[in-house]
């Protein structure tokens, strides 16, 4: 089977090919996303939205933002290391980016990275649950995400 045949980007399909599943520009996809939070102290169960991550596999894309209110942060753990959370933070928008800052998430596609994002541990920032969407814009999603849970 060839490329234009599996839906490669960009490929046009033959025109006996079916063509329900081409998207029209600027018609809603679906995306995930899910909050990045900062949970200073695990014990007390409290925690503070700081950015979002996004994923849209239809539009293969991956983006991150990210805000720290330090003092609201402060606020609910004095002794909280912040430089810990900025190094935290600028790891994930690294994974988002990809490329060599990325380290060997590098290599993996976009989905693969996101996943990686958004699988549970235990550091102090902490991905909520992935929750899904529909957009046709995923890049204006994310700022509006970031407005809506974070800022």
């Amino acid at each position: 089977m060839s490329e234009a045949n599996r839906g490669a980007r960009g490929a046009v399909p033959p025109q006996d090919a079916p063509t329900t599943n081409i998207r029209a520009a600027g018609e809603p996809t679906v995306f995930e996303y899910a909050a990045l939070r900062v949970v200073p102290r695990v014990e007390r169960g409290e925690s503070m939205n700081v950015g979002v991550v996004v994923y849209c596999r239809a539009l293969d894309y991956l983006g991150c933002r990210t805000h720290l209110d330090e003092r609201r942060l402060h606020a609910l753990d004095p002794s909280l290391d912040l430089e810990g959370v900025r190094a935290s933070l600028k790891g994930v928008d690294a994974v988002c980016c990809g490329g060599e800052r990325a380290g060997q998430a590098a290599a993996e596609p976009p989905g693969r990275r996101f996943r990686w994002l958004t699988a549970p541990r235990s550091t102090i920032v902490q991905p909520g649950p992935v929750h899904a969407g529909l957009t046709a814009d995923p890049a204006a999603e994310l700022d509006r995400l970031l407005r809506l849970l974070v800022l």
